[in-house]
């Protein structure tokens, strides 16, 4: 380069980089580029539970790294993935908050150690900023929070992780909220379409409705992986449960993983409510939505509460332990329905819902509001923003 300067390079390690993510680091990489540093995304193969899924994709600025595994008690593993060479010579390094990446330590040593002479890379941590989807014993969220402590940057996906993070003694002025999404600009300009008239998606929606047998007021979509953080089972009691109180009622499950058996089977029995209709993204997830009045999700809210913003279509779920940090994009009465977790009180409020054309109207009012408020685009200026910041911190 002119006058001797080094382009800058930032590396950010994923356990793998699935479909959604496609868009987020694309505008990262451009973003990054026009201030003259380098992105570089470092991976592994899909997680065990996610190959079924079909979606890891790869792009010119992803390398795939070879990953080792070592199985632990009670279902828990180390992961080592092998990115030492290409990582230590970036400027920064961006790692999953998480502490059985075994790649974390000596990058962190290397950083800590190196902080005086600025001759090591910056390590910076994104995601949660604390454990929001399964169990965490005490001592387990206290290693989590001290190994948080010792980054240089935080980018934590909502303002819930870095409100935890904050009271846990990160600094609240190196902690970027990226307000975690997806790329929904295609599946909310074919959900337009289908409300128009002549278009070809208004017509796929029409024929939809008829090749299904769906009633406004009475079809509800499932759109998401099939596997058991979402709760299938839960679902398709639910489904029953609301046929028994609306005749007509249809619920749409869009999706595959390793509980897609249960949906099919469902869907096989005579006068069942549920249609397997696969796996459905972008223009096909549109059309879905287009003639769906409520999304119904039982288990995991994570980014499927973007999805139902883009959608207008409200998501039903209910106040379970374990959801992902997204839940918190919802708020009850106003973009969608938080229920207790209990299937016949589920099946009772998507009922009511559904049999109330105001208050629906009002939710997915609500919803395409907030829609702009969680875009891909927004995630990666927030993200580039504080990248840039990062690595010009003296």
């Amino acid at each position: 380069m002119s006058g001797g300067s080094a382009r800058r390079r930032v590396v950010v390690v994923q356990p793998y980089v699935p479909n959604y993510r496609t868009a987020f680091f694309q505008r990262v990489h451009a973003c990054l580029d026009a201030e003259g540093v380098a992105l570089e995304v470092l991976h592994g193969p899909p997680l065990p539970g996610h190959e079924a899924r079909r979606d890891p994709t790869p792009s010119p600025w992803t390398v795939q790294l070879p990953a080792r595994r070592v199985p632990l008690p009670r279902g828990r593993y180390l992961i080592w993935h092998q990115v030492q060479r290409r990582a230590s010579s970036a400027d920064a390094v961006v790692l999953e908050q998480a502490l059985h990446n075994v790649e974390t330590y000596p990058l962190l040593a290397r950083h800590m150690t190196g902080r005086a002479s600025g001759r090591s890379p910056r390590v910076a941590f994104w995601g949660h900023g604390r454990t929001y989807t399964r169990p965490s014993s005490r001592l387990g969220a206290r290693l989590k929070d001290t190994l948080s402590r010792q980054g240089a940057w935080f980018f934590a996906y909502t303002e819930g992780g870095a409100t935890h993070l904050a009271s846990r003694g990160f600094p609240q002025e190196r902690i970027t909220v990226v307000r975690n999404s997806a790329d929904t600009r295609e599946l909310a300009a074919h959900r337009e379409r289908a409300e128009q008239p002549g278009t070809a998606e208004h017509a796929e929606a029409q024929a939809l409705r008829q090749r299904y047998g769906l009633v406004p007021g009475r079809t509800a979509l499932f759109l998401g992986g099939l596997d058991r953080p979402k709760r299938i089972p839960f679902l398709l009691d639910s489904a029953n449960r609301i046929a028994g109180r609306l005749p007509g009622f249809r619920l749409l499950v869009a999706g595959d993983g390793i509980e897609q058996g249960l949906v099919a089977e469902a869907a096989s029995r005579p006068g069942r409510p549920v249609v397997a209709v696969g796996r459905a993204t972008g223009r096909s997830a549109a059309l879905l939505g287009a003639v769906s009045d409520v999304m119904l999700m039982p288990g995991r809210v994570g980014l499927c509460a973007v999805d139902s913003f883009a959608l207008r279509t409200p998501i039903i779920t209910t106040d379970w332990r374990w959801h992902a940090p997204e839940f918190e994009y919802l708020v009850d009465g106003r973009n969608a329905a938080i229920t207790p977790d209990h299937p016949a009180a589920f099946a009772a409020a998507a009922a009511a819902l559904m049999h109330d054309p105001a208050r629906l109207a009002s939710l997915s009012a609500a919803c395409a509001t907030d829609a702009a408020d969680y875009t891909a685009e927004g995630m990666a200026t927030r993200f580039c923003d504080g990248v840039l910041r990062m690595i010009s911190r003296r």
